[in-house]
C-alpha cells in the first residue's frame, strides 16, 4: 500500500478523534469531522480541503473553522447523494445512541464513492439496520468509532467489521494520550479483533485500490504531537 505509485494512490490522514482527510490522485481533498484540538486537549490541525463533511453537529466533530474549504462545499448532516466531481457521497441517517437519537441526537454515515470506496461512520451509536449494512458491503476503507461510551463500543464495532468485511479498517473516536474525552483506548478493540494489524509510522498512509490487502487489515496510526 505505502509503496503504491503516486498516480493511483489515495493519501489517508488521521488527525486524532474522528478527524480524517482523504486526498485523491487528482489532488482533490475531502475532510470529515474536524475537531479544534484545544477542546479535547489534543494538537491543533489546520488543513486545506476542497470539500468538508460533518456527520453531526457536536463540538468535537464540527470545527469547520479549522478547515480552509470553499463555503459552498461544506456539508453538514447531508442526507442523500451529492456529486463533488472527484467523488460521489451518499449520506445515510443514523443515530448517536440506541434510542433513535433521543439521548444524543442523529448522526450521518457517509459512503464515499471514488477510486477507493470508503465509509465514515461518524458517531454511530447503534448496530446498523439492513439498508445501511447492505450499503456498506464492498467497502475498501471503513472508518469506524471503537471507543464506546458515546458510540458503539469495541465489541459492536468488531461485529460490524465482521459483517462488512472491509479491506482496511481505520479505528477512530477512542482515547489517546492527553485527550480529555473519557473513551476506551484502542487496545480494547485490538484485543478482541481477529484481523491483521498494520502499524503506521505517523498519521498518514498512501493506499491504492490495486494493492489493497486481500483480508481485512486494521490501520493503527500514530498522532503527531508538537
Amino acid at each position: 500500500m505505502q509503496g503504491a505509485g503516486a498516480g493511483d494512490s489515495i493519501l489517508v490522514e488521521w488527525f486524532g478523534h474522528s478527524y480524517v482527510r482523504l486526498t485523491y490522485p487528482s489532488g482533490f481533498r475531502l475532510v470529515i469531522d474536524p475537531h479544534d484540538g484545544g477542546s479535547l486537549n489534543l494538537p491543533e490541525f489546520r488543513v486545506e480541503a476542497d470539500a468538508l463533511l460533518i456527520t453531526h453537529d457536536h463540538y468535537d466533530h464540527n470545527a469547520v473553522e479549522m478547515v480552509d474549504a470553499p463555503k459552498g462545499a461544506v456539508y453538514k448532516s447531508l442526507r442523500g447523494k451529492v456529486n463533488l466531481g472527484q467523488v460521489k457521497v451518499v449520506g445515510y441517517r443514523s443515530f448517536h445512541d440506541k434510542s433513535q437519537g433521543s439521548i444524543r441526537g442523529e448522526n450521518t454515515v457517509y459512503i464515499i464513492e471514488g477510486p477507493l470506496r470508503a465509509a465514515h461512520l461518524g458517531d454511530l451509536g447503534h448496530k446498523p439496520g439492513t439498508e445501511l449494512l447492505d450499503a456498506l458491503q464492498g467497502i475498501d476503507l471503513l472508518i469506524i468509532p471503537v471507543g464506546g461510551v458515546y458510540t458503539i463500543d469495541a465489541y459492536e464495532a468488531w461485529e460490524i467489521v465482521e459483517s462488512v468485511k472491509p479491506r482496511l479498517v481505520l479505528p477512530i473516536h477512542y482515547w489517546i494520550p492527553r485527550s480529555t474525552v473519557p473513551l476506551d483506548p484502542l487496545e480494547v478493540f485490538l484485543n478482541i479483533s481477529k484481523a491483521r494489524r498494520l502499524r503506521v509510522e505517523g498519521n498518514s498512509i498512501k493506499v491504492a485500490k490495486t494493492s489493497l490487502p486481500e483480508k481485512t487489515t486494521i490501520l493503527v496510526m500514530q498522532l503527531p504531537y508538537g
